[in-house]
């Protein structure tokens, strides 16, 4: 499978006015792609657009809600009528809710449910029904939470899970039918956007990402990496690495690692934002946001990721500190 540089790519981003979205929109542009940006709120999606052409690059944004079918039809449509289509798509789009079970009301998780998991369905198929005969990349932003929950993440967690394995699914049937389309999930760790201050909180104090916390260029790099280069899984962030790993091979330590030291970091120490986006976008055109005190980092585990000749190494590594982490954890499990 052979896909385009970014360069010569229409790339449609969900979510694209803040955070994460927004940082892949502005690195394509520097590269030179086309750039279709949805997302619910027109005034956010007009500023982000404005930087994309200080970019250097060119933008269409459609006012969209991915729960909607039909908002999603729309963007598609607009990246056909102003770029005659598109050669990746991203689904991006996500919300967050914080809190325990049982204290999270069902329509709160179900709103939740509707953007990070139907948003992502609408946006796959919509995608795929185009790029089955023209070829291409689908790229579905899930997270670490796609392998390990967080506690007071549980319903985004879920959702995540959902994301991961609706993903898997597609992946083989396309395959199976010879579909010319590359799907990624992408799983990033804590990452620097203005998520905190977006979601909604039943902790009665704003929330915050456990550190380490990746700066949203670095998802933007991989994510771009994947509209050039088909890969399966990409990881963001050493620590979702690590995370992924230790889960999969000594989950009761993992357990006792998330309740113990995660749970605490989770709880910032500022009353809690008064508004949020679960049910309609509040994103203000930025990339960042405020984590208070965590510094936003590089990523080098990333970096190295992204370049071929690294990837063995990195492997190798991270099968050697599984390992170490897997003794422990047996030792711990087993006293």
């Amino acid at each position: 499978m052979k896909l385009k540089p970014v360069a010569e790519q229409v790339i449609v981003i969900t979510g694209g006015s803040s955070g994460i979205g927004l940082a892949t929109a502005k690195r394509a542009a520097r590269m030179g792609a086309r750039l279709v940006l949805a997302a619910r709120t027109r005034p956010a999606l007009a500023k982000a657009a404005d930087m994309v052409a200080q970019a250097g690059g060119q933008a269409a944004f459609v006012v969209a809600d991915v729960a909607r079918r039909t908002d999603v039809d729309r963007i598609a449509e607009e990246a056909v009528k102003r770029f005659g289509g598109f050669d990746s798509w991203v689904n991006d789009a996500g919300v967050m809710v914080w809190g325990k079970v049982g204290e999270v009301p069902e329509e709160d998780m179900r709103q939740l449910f509707e953007t990070n998991f139907w948003g992502m369905v609408h946006g796959s198929e919509v995608a795929i029904a185009y790029l089955r005969e023209r070829g291409g990349a689908l790229i579905n932003v899930g997270s670490v939470e796609s392998d390990r929950a967080f506690p007071l993440q549980a319903a985004y967690s879920a959702s995540k899970h959902a994301v991961k394995g609706f993903t898997d699914a597609l992946r083989m049937e396309l395959a199976a039918d010879g579909a010319p389309v590359s799907v990624t999930l992408v799983k990033p760790a804590s990452i620097g956007t203005p998520m905190p201050q977006h979601g909604r909180d039943f902790t009665g104090r704003e929330p915050r990402f456990p550190p380490p916390v990746y700066a949203p260029e670095e998802v933007a790099a991989t994510i771009l990496r994947a509209c050039e280069r088909p890969v399966r899984d990409a990881f963001v962030g050493g620590s979702a690495r690590l995370i992924s790993t230790l889960g999969s091979h000594a989950p009761g330590t993992t357990d006792w690692i998330s309740r113990t030291f995660l749970l605490p970091q989770e709880r910032g120490k500022r009353p809690a934002t008064p508004t949020d986006n679960l049910y309609e976008g509040r994103s203000e055109a930025r990339v960042h946001g405020d984590h208070q005190g965590s510094l936003i980092r590089p990523s080098l585990y990333s970096r190295a990721a992204r370049n071929p000749g690294a990837t063995m190494a990195i492997a190798a590594a991270a099968v050697g500190l599984g390992a170490l982490l897997l003794r422990r954890g047996r030792v711990r499990e087993g006293a």
